[in-house]
């Protein structure tokens, strides 16, 4: 827009270290390089302008538009320019329509001497809610304005777009300058693993930014993951007063309601919220001003505690449980060791497609040739002939195995128009689950998370594949309700693989909109930028594996073989690829 930032915001950076810039889906960059959080980006201000009285209404929507990305003093600034009869209040967690930055500048499309229309188009990119989610949901824009002249012969706006009383309209820039993408920890049905909530957060200023994040874990999780995490924080538990930093050390106060929480669990919930925020080396919990200490601690707890309630689980360093498992080239079950598949598991019980290995390594899942079953085999080192689990109808096929942590089975069964998910606990028959949000789509692959509660798919869209995150719901009987998936990137299209590189990552083989091939890339699950992985030829790539701490590979085919491809270098995204093993379908046990 013509002075959208250059003549009507004035800037100034708070730089406070930390990594570079990660933001919201802008339908064709992709960023090289691990994605960053985005919690301790410097923090930049806007400072925004009152409407000048010459500015006729094309200007003041432009002026508008701009003041709205400030988040001082409740938009007082952008008020300005509405009249006094709007009743327009975002508040400090406002809902957001994120845009392109390539948006028209406003136009005028309809005027008389006290009366005027406006109109801005350009692309929508998705949506943030009042809770911080964010859903991508790319559309054209085509949104007017309403404007009229004072008394004073001011131009000033009536009514926004939709009559929308509460939202923003933001570009991808202002979400980026505005916002943060956060991580809120609340506990998986077991009570055990922390299950992390992206959310974005208006950072009215950087200070505030502990308090603004405790409070949120406070008020609980969005609405896409409530029922199916819980909080260790009682009801009505508040900040009794803002979270004070001193030397590296968070005083974190909570009322008096927080005396009936267990004081372990709500530590680990606060530690991993408040480590995404460099300037915390350690933090103490009060409530209603009394220091309270879970036992085997000091008085002041270090950020990185509570590693045993990752969302990863624990993270071997036992090199031996880094290994992936593979098909090698006489179709035997291999462990890869170094650059080598060595079978573990030959004669027909081998010869499994796309195998996954259980949590406790005694038993393997697989899909024969042709994908029209599911077999399984136990124990994982012996020989025995797999037996049949599930049979696909006719025309349908099943997505690759997936292993929840508790040893229970997942598998997509799935035709054209039509998918089912089947879930197996150990010791019990399959079962498709109660209620399955993707019934009528295609669904190509699904994964669960290792903490047992989100789920990433592949799902055909107007024809077209796209990675979508769900969650999966237990009820009271054991029955499970798996849905609400929600696009992830507006980036990446035509993606045929992905696997689970952390709680927060996404590895995925797909295309980004400027590329003709098929490459690996690293997608935050927040809606951050999609980072692209090294450099190099891969042949056909067709299957991606990943774990924390370990390396990504990719199952490719090139001049009619298999091979095994991983990077040079696994701790450099810039490294190239090598391929240097004999075998196919990679896959790490969970």
């Amino acid at each position: 827009m013509t002075g959208r930032i250059t003549c009507l915001l004035m800037t100034a950076a708070l730089v406070l270290g930390g990594a570079g810039c990660a933001a919201v889906p802008s339908g064709g960059q992709v960023v090289t390089g691990e994605p960053a959080e985005r919690v301790d980006d410097p923090y930049v201000r806007l400072i925004p302008v009152e409407p000048h009285p010459e500015w006729g209404p094309a200007q003041i929507v432009s002026g508008f538009l701009a003041a709205s990305a400030s988040f001082d003093d409740n938009h007082k600034v952008a008020k300005l320019y509405l009249s006094k009869q709007n009743t327009w209040n975002p508040g400090l967690r406002p809902s957001v329509t994120v845009l392109s930055s390539r948006i028209t500048d406003p136009q005028v499309i309809k005027s008389s001497d006290t009366q005027a229309t406006v109109r801005v188009t350009g692309e929508e990119l998705g949506t943030i809610s009042t809770d911080g989610q964010y859903t991508a949901s790319p559309k054209e824009l085509d949104a007017t304005f309403q404007l009229a002249k004072t008394q004073q012969g001011l131009w000033r706006i009536t009514s926004l777009p939709g009559d929308e009383r509460t939202g923003l309209l933001l570009t991808n820039d202002d979400v980026e300058r505005a916002m943060r993408t956060v991580n809120l920890f609340y506990f998986a049905p077991d009570r055990h693993t922390l299950v992390p909530n992206g959310i974005f957060l208006p950072v009215v200023n950087r200070q505030s930014l502990p308090t603004q994040l405790v409070q949120a874990l406070l008020t609980g999780p969005t609405s896409w993951l409530n029922g199916a995490v819980q909080t260790a924080f009682p009801k009505d538990t508040r900040l009794k007063r803002s979270v004070r930093v001193e030397k590296e050390v968070a005083t974190i106060d909570l009322t008096k309601e927080a005396r009936g929480g267990n004081i372990e669990r709500m530590s680990a919930q606060l530690s991993w919220t408040m480590r995404q925020l460099s300037e915390i080396k350690r933090w103490r919990l009060q409530i209603d001003g009394e220091t309270v200490t879970p036992d085997g601690m000091d008085s002041t707890q270090p950020v990185h505690a509570w590693e045993v309630n990752s969302p990863d689980g624990q993270v071997s360093h036992d090199e031996s449980h880094q290994n992936a498992y593979v098909v090698g080239p006489s179709g035997f079950l291999g462990l890869l060791e170094g650059d080598r598949a060595q079978p573990v598991v030959t004669g027909q019980a081998g010869r499994l497609s796309r195998p996954a290995v259980s949590p406790d390594y005694q038993e393997v899942a697989g899909l024969s040739a042709e994908a029209d079953q599911v077999l399984v085999a136990a124990p994982v080192t012996g020989t025995p002939a797999p037996r049949v689990l599930l049979t696909a109808r006719e025309g349908a096929r099943f997505t690759a195995p997936s292993w929840s942590r508790d040893g229970t089975l997942w598998v997509v069964e799935s035709k054209e128009d039509a998918s089912w998910l089947w879930v197996r606990r150990r010791g019990k028959p399959p079962v498709r689950a109660a209620h399955w949000g993707l019934g009528g789509r295609e669904v190509l692959e699904f994964h669960v998370a290792r903490d047992g509660v989100r789920a990433a798919v592949i799902a055909r869209v107007d024809g077209r594949p796209q990675v979508q995150i769900g969650r999966i719901v237990r009820a009271p009987d054991g029955s499970l309700d798996v849905g609400s998936f929600l696009p992830v990137s507006s980036e990446l299209q035509d993606a045929i693989d992905l696997a689970w590189r952390d709680y927060n990552t996404l590895a995925v083989l797909g295309r980004a909109k400027r590329d003709s091939q098929t490459l690996p890339f690293l997608m935050p699950i927040s809606g951050s930028a999609i980072t692209s992985l090294g450099v190099g030829s891969l042949g056909e790539p067709r299957t991606i594996a990943a774990a924390p701490g370990a390396p990504i590979l990719i199952g490719t085919r090139s001049s009619g073989k298999d091979q095994i491809c991983r990077q040079r270098s696994p701790s450099n995204s810039y490294s190239p690829w090598i391929c240097p093993t004999p075998a196919k379908d990679p896959s790490y046990p969970r």
